[in-house]
């Protein structure tokens, strides 16, 4: 320095002149200090700030109810395809021809299956009509037949009747004749005792001879018109029980024969009935050969593309998804979050192609996010280890987009209890899982100690 100046520097305390107090070294330590303690108290101030425990979690977007989700339109029967009426992407109503099969199994080629078939179900029922009349007729001949043995039984035992009746007729003559014959014997021998002694004359004598040969030859016929009537009542008794075997094997035979129609007329229903089921087999097989929609959708993928490739029956043709649809998100959780879950808690998520800024202990604060509730939990775990969760909208929240489709990503932040930051921090660092128990519930499952230990 020149020393031109007579104001002298040296000495004094500069400390009192402006400028040089601007320019004085600056204290870094403290400065320092003051910045860190300035830090801690930032850092405290946040390590007690609220933080809302969650389990974070990815899924994909699905449906509430399992048939509003994509579904497989199958061929019902075996065919090939001979045309499609729809592409991949287009919009469908329920009962809209998606496309048409032909026939390939040799049984159905024909083209008049059905009215020949139905030919057949006529003549099985002219036949069962046939053997219908048939077997009423066979039942009025048994009735007639059944009259006339009345008819027939009641002539022969009239006529038994009249055998009896001269039976005893004749039975009555024989006695009588018997007991003329008897007067006749003693009238001749009397007369010829007398006619020994010379009281009666040989006249006399001859025609009591004469009257008892009469007598005996009255009692030989008698005795053969009995013996005549009692073979009649013989013939007469065999042919009523012969009437009842003639018209026995009569009437069995038309039985049987009535039996064999009815046999017939249940056996032309039966095969009436199979042929009317096979009918209606061949009249709704002829309605599967065009492959309709089941409900309103959208076509996703068309599995058989080729125009005259063969399909088997119950294979998939194509894969369709419902146009009315509740959605949806199925999570995915570990083991050690299952027990933290219930029906009804809050879930908020970010999906794939919405923009969203997030923090996950201050949902509040998040942007882009869309709340919902979960409405099922699965009691078993997948392959994988982990249990399903399905989550529906939240109606306190705003609603989901109206342009998301079923299978975009999602990833969700199930929503547990709010603790302190310093907290979350330490439970992070020491693996321990979130808080479970509410206050009130831990006081419950505290163990307490019986009153007599402590009298002990």
């Amino acid at each position: 320095m020149l020393n031109l100046s007579e104001n002298r520097v040296r000495g004094k305390n500069i400390e009192a002149y402006d400028a040089f107090r601007e320019l004085t070294p600056l204290n870094i330590a403290r400065k320092l200090s003051y910045w860190v303690l300035a830090f801690f108290i930032i850092m405290i101030i946040i390590m007690m700030l609220p933080w809302t425990q969650n389990v974070p979690t990815k899924g994909k977007l699905t449906t509430l109810r399992p048939e509003q989700r994509p579904q497989s339109v199958y061929s019902t029967i075996a065919g090939r395809i001979e045309r499609w009426y729809v592409r991949e992407g287009q919009s469908v109503q329920k009962g809209d021809t998606l496309a048409f099969l032909s026939e390939v199994k040799a049984a159905y080629f024909d083209p008049k299956l059905l009215e020949r078939t139905q030919n057949q179900v006529d003549a099985k029922n002219a036949s069962r009509e046939a053997y219908s009349n048939k077997a009423a007729a066979l039942g009025q001949q048994w009735t007639a037949l059944q009259e006339a043995l009345e008819l027939k039984l009641e002539q022969s035992r009239n006529k038994v009747r009249q055998y009896e009746l001269k039976l005893s007729s004749d039975s009555m003559n024989l006695g009588a004749a018997q007991t003329a014959y008897t007067i006749s014997e003693y009238q001749y021998r009397r007369t010829d005792t007398l006619f020994q002694k010379g009281l009666k004359s040989l006249s006399d004598l001859e025609a009591k001879r004469n009257k008892l040969q009469a007598t005996s030859a009255k009692v030989i016929n008698a005795e053969n018109k009995l013996l005549s009537t009692k073979n009649d009542l013989i013939n007469a008794q065999i042919e009523l029980n012969s009437i009842r075997s003639q018209y026995a094997d009569k009437m069995a035979k038309v039985r049987s024969d009535q039996s064999s129609a009815l046999s017939s007329i249940y056996d032309a229903e039966s095969q009436v009935a199979k042929l009317e089921t096979a009918y209606s087999n061949y009249e709704q097989r002829s309605q599967f050969y065009y492959v309709i929609a089941p409900q309103d959708g959208y076509i996703i993928e068309i599995l058989k593309k080729g125009i005259g490739e063969v399909i088997k029956d119950s294979e998939p043709l194509l894969s369709i998804m419902p146009a009315e649809h509740d959605l949806a998100v199925e999570v995915f959780v570990r083991p050690m979050d299952y027990p933290l879950l219930e029906t009804g808690q809050q879930v908020f998520f970010i999906f794939d192609g919405w923009p969203a800024f997030v923090f996950s202990g201050w949902p509040n604060q998040s942007y882009g996010t869309f709340g919902g509730r979960i409405v099922s939990i699965d009691n078993i775990a997948n392959k994988k280890g982990q249990y399903r969760v399905l989550v529906s909208p939240d109606p306190d929240e705003k609603p989901w987009p109206k342009t998301l489709r079923v299978g975009t990503g999602a990833s969700g932040m199930i929503m547990l209890n709010d603790v302190q930051l310093w907290y979350e921090f330490w439970r992070q660092l020491n693996g321990f899982p979130p808080d479970f128990y509410e206050a009130e519930e831990l006081e419950k499952y505290k163990l307490k100690a019986p009153a007599k230990h402590f009298a002990k």
